[in-house]
């Protein structure tokens, strides 16, 4: 069917020098149209700008939150202590047998520092010798592998590091009470700064001996480690594991919320021997 006259509108075009002309038949309605369709492609680059926008913003305050954290990390990890020790330089199998022995045993004061129960290194053959007798390489090394597995199963099973990598937002022992300015209140633990649904990691292979509410604690998960040390995390929105449950180092338990006693969305972390609340400050790096 051929459109009517008055649906058609001609289009002049005209250059510079007025010599040359073109014309172009449109259609009358889409021409009526043109002030809604600029609304529409203006709209759409308002809008792709503004996503421009948040994104650069939350990225520089991603690059605000990672710089504080590590000024923390570097505020805890304090001086290292210079350990002196003789060692063998000849290049021998005992010298560098000897050396792990001096590195082991920084580890272990580190451990001692931080109140965790020493490691012995007696009886591995890093002396190199037995009862006045030099053990061979074969031995002595058979004897540091089996060390170093217990070492590292036991390292596995100790509270060490972050459940979550976000600076704090509140720390361990007496602090003004944030529903009652007024009063003082203590805090058995620390916070980290968190957005609900986040992932929390536990800081130690162990069992969970409770995941459910626990009073101000909100959704709660408690994990029990070796050397009656537990690690408690608060506020939860989610939890991903149950009791009797055996976890390693490193798995999701949980997701951070505000449930409970709490003003924001933020993960409560707790460490605890013998049953009691130990500052988790201690437990966040080696060097302490």
């Amino acid at each position: 069917m051929k459109p009517k006259t008055s649906d058609i509108s001609t289009v002049v075009i005209i250059n510079k020098n007025q010599q040359h002309t073109k014309s172009l038949q449109i259609k009358t309605k889409h021409l009526n149209r043109l002030k809604h369709y600029a609304w529409s492609i203006a709209a759409v680059v308002a809008a792709l700008g503004g996503l421009v926008f948040y994104l650069h913003r939350e990225n520089a305050a991603q690059e605000a939150e990672n710089q504080q954290l590590q000024a923390q990390i570097t505020k805890l990890k304090g001086t290292m202590p210079v350990v002196k020790a003789e060692v063998n330089t000849q290049g021998t199998a005992q010298s560098y047998i000897q050396s792990i022995e001096v590195k082991l045993k920084t580890i272990n004061e580190y451990l001692k520092r931080r109140g965790l129960k020493g490691f012995t290194v007696k009886g591995t053959g890093g002396d190199g010798n037995r009862e006045g007798v030099k053990l061979p390489d074969t031995e002595a090394y058979s004897l540091y592998d089996d060390y170093l597995k217990h070492l590292t199963s036991t390292i596995a099973f100790t509270p060490m590091g972050y459940p979550r990598i976000s600076s704090f937002t509140s720390f361990f022992g007496y602090r003004s009470d944030p529903f009652d300015s007024e009063h003082a209140e203590f805090h058995p633990g620390i916070d980290f700064k968190g957005n609900r649904g986040d992932a929390v990691k536990c800081t130690a292979s162990g069992k969970v001996v409770f995941a459910g509410w626990a009073g101000g604690y909100g959704k709660c998960v408690r994990i029990q480690h070796i050397n009656n040390l537990e690690t408690l995390y608060g506020h939860l929105s989610k939890i991903e594991v149950k009791v009797g449950q055996e976890v390693t180092v490193g798995d999701n338990i949980g997701k951070v919320g505000s449930t409970g006693h709490s003003t924001g969305a933020h993960l409560h972390y707790e460490v605890r021997k013998n049953g009691k609340p130990i500052n988790p400050v201690n437990f966040l790096t080696l060097n302490k």
